[in-house]
């Protein structure tokens, strides 16, 4: 058995630069940091484009759209408070559909000729809120799509149900996620029927206004999954040439159908190993060494990020400059991509200080960035920092680690995050303290949104019901 879980230091109790820069020391992780807030307010350009400030607002789905993939007002409110938040850069907004098949969950959004006017009043209801601020600028602001099938992960019918399609047999994940020997694979043939069926959805997203489309691959995703197919016969799996393809076939097909629209990639750099919790709720590594199925990972568990450069350097070649950086998955290693202090009702207690794994993204990031220095990237992992996200990502941003810090959690809990930093008005009782709430709430069947700081969220039923959980669960 275990040790007892370790009690890490708590962001909020780092009250002063000089604490949280000497827990930073103790851990052995170096962080940039500036006291100069003034770099997030610089304007810049990507892809050819004007942003005016170094903030991103990152995809989250709210579980909370139509059965036939249409916004509701929950979605509609959400994208308004993206709109008066002050970030510059609207990176996806939503992880969007392209076909049934592949929707994460039953009320994830569907871009199809049916639901695009709803998804295209989305936009318009982000962009009419974005101008009542007095202090926006909407020639400065840059918005775009993220098209996904959720391959591996998707549950398109019912919320407690996983319908996977995936590429190959995983020989830790299938047995983790209930896969049998015998569950069928996306053959070539499908994978090219939704390589049309992407290049329809960033037609229809060019239509309706969008100037950029993200083609995820991130997070376990069936994009991500592509990456790490080196098991797959034929097309689309082996050699990086193959496992790249269905990138190069998108890219291609958009080129053709859409070549005024701009082209990004939400990318997991690295991966590592899949967790479990141990016996007590310590996340533990589900398998030993040698790992082969980790993209940009070593067999040990470690990062190797030479697949990661190679990709970025085909992205350039196809003219994909747009790049989002996360790491891992949610679903089996969830630390790695979304370090908290807290985990949702269905994960492990973090197997190491938070900070370290804001410090591995902060770090790889920077690492990609020098050595493809042609890319704007967007960073993540952010939100942990929580009292020094700003500080945190004004030294990246000076540094010329990274172009733009991505807002996650934070955006649900503390929206106007962007304007109250550049405008010198922060709010420390907004903070997200990742309480996770915003990830048991969806795990449980519910919408998703910041239930412990958003008053309209704590109003919900929902509220009652999730600290009636938590309260069983002890």
């Amino acid at each position: 058995m275990s040790d007892a879980p370790p009690r890490y230091p708590r962001i909020a109790q780092l009250h002063t630069a000089e604490a949280f820069r000497a827990h930073c020391q103790s851990l052995g992780v170096a962080l940039p940091f500036s006291a100069d807030l003034t770099p997030l307010g610089t304007p810049f350009t990507a892809d050819g484009l004007p942003l005016g400030n170094r903030f991103a607002i990152l995809p989250m789905e709210g579980w909370d759209g139509t059965a036939d993939g249409r916004p509701t007002e929950l979605t509609f409110r959400r994208w308004e408070r993206f709109g008066r938040s002050g970030a510059a850069l609207i990176w996806g907004g939503e992880a969007v559909a392209v076909r049934h098949d592949g929707r994460a969950n039953p009320n994830q959004l569907l871009l199809n000729d049916a639901t695009a006017e709803g998804i295209a009043h989305l936009r318009q209801r982000l962009l009419t809120a974005h101008a009542e601020d007095e202090h926006s600028d909407p020639a400065a602001l840059l918005i775009g799509l993220q098209l996904t099938h959720s391959g591996r992960f998707a549950r398109p019918n019912d919320k407690k149900r996983l319908e996977p399609r995936t590429l190959y047999r995983h020989p830790v994940l299938d047995g983790k996620f209930g896969i049998s020997d015998d569950a069928p694979l996306l053959s070539d043939e499908e994978i090219a029927a939704l390589v049309e069926d992407m290049v329809r959805a960033a037609v229809l997203a060019a239509q309706i206004g969008f100037q950029f489309v993200d083609i995820k691959h991130c997070h376990g995703y069936l994009g991500h999954e592509f990456l790490s197919a080196i098991d797959r016969p034929g097309r689309y799996g082996g050699s990086f040439e193959n496992r790249t393809r269905f990138l190069r076939e998108i890219v291609s097909g958009m080129r053709a159908a859409a070549p005024s629209l701009r082209i990004g990639v939400r990318l997991s750099a690295f991966d590592m190993l899949p967790y479990k919790p141990d016996a007590n709720r310590i996340g533990t590594p589900e398998t030993g060494a040698p790992y082969r199925y980790a993209f940009g990972g070593d067999e040990r568990g470690g990062i190797a990020l030479a697949e990661t450069h190679a990709f970025l350097d085909l992205c350039e070649s196809l003219g994909v400059r747009l790049i989002c950086t996360t790491a891992g998955s949610p679903y089996y290693n969830p630390h790695i991509q979304r370090p908290a202090a807290f985990p949702p009702s269905d994960g492990y207690l973090p197997p190491e200080d938070p900070l370290i794994g804001v410090a591995r993204q902060i770090g790889v990031t920077a690492a990609l960035k020098a050595a493809h220095p042609g890319l704007t990237f967007v960073g993540s992992g952010y939100s942990y920092l929580q009292d020094w996200l700003a500080a945190v990502g004004a030294g990246a941003v000076a540094a010329g680690g990274v172009d733009s810090i991505g807002l996650g959690r934070m955006a649900l809990s503390y929206p106007d995050f962007p304007h109250h930093v550049l405008r010198g008005e922060f709010q420390r009782k907004k903070v997200c303290r990742t309480f996770s709430d915003c990830t048991t709430a969806p795990r449980q069947g519910m919408v998703s949104g910041c239930y412990p700081l958003d008053p309209f969220y704590k109003a919900r039923p929902e509220y009652a019901l999730l600290q009636a959980m938590k309260k069983e669960k002890g």
